[in-house]
């Protein structure tokens, strides 16, 4: 494993990836891949090991590219597709499936604003097996003059700052940074796709959350970092209209949280059927045929499918409005999304607490690190406070206000 302070980068792909060509097959890859992640996910979380042969193979299966456009040689899957690929990845390995978020996140972004040949080379550089991470985060930073710049003199362009949260930025090849250009008014922010070789770039790999514990999710130093301008992509301009930037990011957040949850409910289901006793009032052989505990699993079974079910609703609303983007379509995928990401947050969460209330104390046992997936969903599900798409859901429906365009909704 790399050393803490100074993480190794990541090689540059040996072979291209796999070519993966529609959704169903897609699907039907993700789900094998998900099948090998899973024997050893709870080692990796345990001991902290970074997946750096896990996401090898991981973009060697192509999933990696599968929101490149059909146009630029990718399989162009739906969002709702994308979504389901996440949910199952994270079943498996919650910590693995957050990685490539801002991955697909910084895809959109370049789908959205990059120009035609940043498209063909960012996209041909995914396709080819190269990762990006992210750089978007600053802590303690309110003061917009003080955030990580984009600066441009007689030598050309560099970025200076630092950034936390950083997901992926160790595995990465390019560190897609979010930087401000000019002063006062003419200020704007853009995406700054760096090359976590780049001199000057300093990446920590320094994250101790008690979930989420290999993302790799540390802080990312730039220090007078020499770029090209055609590695600069605007980011601010694409909210100042209607795009689908916010809602594609934040129903692959709703994914994850969903498919922790799945992965919790499987080793509920497992547990119950194997190893945890019926309490003695049931009166029955088995924990089985407790029928209190065939309650509660029965809801937490409803709480998953209809998460599912409003995940798959929100992927269409975010085809239709990458479609035909307006302010009407946009919003209705905002809003759609952030009720999917609203369930996904709760039945997440409900499931791995009844992983334990129904399995009873052996359940908690060091051996089975069950607790990671309580931990990982506990951690995921604090990107964006649930409280306020409740606000912005009530705004659309009562008082007929379209919600924010920004990445958190």
């Amino acid at each position: 494993m790399a050393d803490r302070d100074h993480p190794a980068p990541a090689a540059a792909p040996k072979t291209r990836p796999h070519l993966i060509t529609s959704d169903e097959e897609a699907i039907a890859v993700a789900e094998s891949f998900a099948g090998e992640l899973r024997t050893s996910a709870s080692e990796r979380d345990r001991d902290r090991r970074l997946p750096w042969e896990e996401l090898d193979r991981f973009v060697s299966t192509g999933l990696w590219g599968i929101s490149v456009p059909k146009a630029y040689g990718g399989a162009g899957v739906s969002s709702a597709t994308l979504a389901r690929v996440t949910a199952l990845i994270a079943a498996s390995d919650g910590s693995i499936s957050q990685i490539p978020q801002n991955h697909y996140y910084s895809l959109e972004v370049l789908r959205v604003g990059g120009s035609e040949a940043q498209k063909r080379f960012f996209y041909d550089r995914v396709l080819a097996g190269e990762r990006t991470g992210n750089a978007l985060a600053e802590t303690g930073v309110r003061d917009f003059k003080r955030r990580t710049r984009l600066i441009r003199d007689e030598t050309g362009f560099r970025v200076d700052g630092t950034k936390s949260y950083c997901t992926g930025a160790i595995f990465a090849h390019w560190i897609p940074t979010l930087a401000v250009a000019g002063e006062g008014a003419e200020a704007k922010t853009h995406l700054v796709f760096i090359p976590r070789t780049a001199p000057g770039v300093t990446v920590l790999d320094d994250w101790d959350g008690f979930g989420q514990r290999v993302t790799g999710s540390g802080t990312v130093r730039f220090e007078a970092v020499p770029v090209e301008e055609q590695w600069i992509v605007p980011f601010q301009a694409s909210f100042e209209t209607p795009t689908t930037i916010g809602p594609l990011a934040q129903i692959i957040h709703a994914a994850i949280d969903l498919g922790i949850g799945e992965g919790a409910y499987r080793d509920l289901l497992a547990f119950v059927r194997s190893r945890a006793r019926p309490w003695i009032d049931a009166k029955v052989e088995t924990a089985a045929e407790d029928p209190l505990t065939l309650s509660e699993i029965g809801q937490v079974r409803v709480k998953l499918r209809a998460a599912q079910a409003l995940l798959r609703r929100a992927g269409l609303a975010v085809d239709a409005a990458m479609a035909k983007p307006d302010e009407d379509s946009v919003a209705a995928a905002s809003i759609a999304v952030a009720e999917a990401k609203i369930l996904s947050t709760k039945a997440g969460l409900l499931a791995a607490n009844k992983l334990f209330e129904l399995s009873g104390t052996s359940s908690t046992m060091a051996g089975d690190n069950y607790d990671r997936h309580w931990r990982n969903v506990r951690t995921h599900t604090l990107h964006d406070p649930v409280r306020w798409k409740y606000q912005a859901i009530g705004q659309y429906y009562l008082n007929g206000r379209l919600p924010p365009r920004h990445g958190a909704l």
